[in-house]
């Protein structure tokens, strides 16, 4: 997965599916295309590549209260 790309990674959403992700936190959107599988730690639904982060969160936070739709 490209860590600098749009990208995120779900367990059965078909490749190439976009997602507008929102921080319920602060209220950041970002728009990603699904690219890969997982993730693979309990309870997460969706994992954004640390580009796609960035942008709605701050990387040292490493974990985000999310909501996401197709577009």
């Amino acid at each position: 997965m490209d860590p600098y790309a749009m990208i995120a990674a779900h367990p059965y959403l078909p490749f190439g599916t976009r997602l507008r992700v929102v921080n319920q936190d602060n209220g950041r959107a970002v728009t990603v295309r699904i690219a890969d599988r997982g993730p693979y730690f309990g309870g997460r639904s969706l994992d954004l590549s640390a580009g796609a982060f960035s942008r709605i969160a701050s990387l040292g936070q490493g974990i985000a209260n999310v909501c996401f739709s197709r577009v």
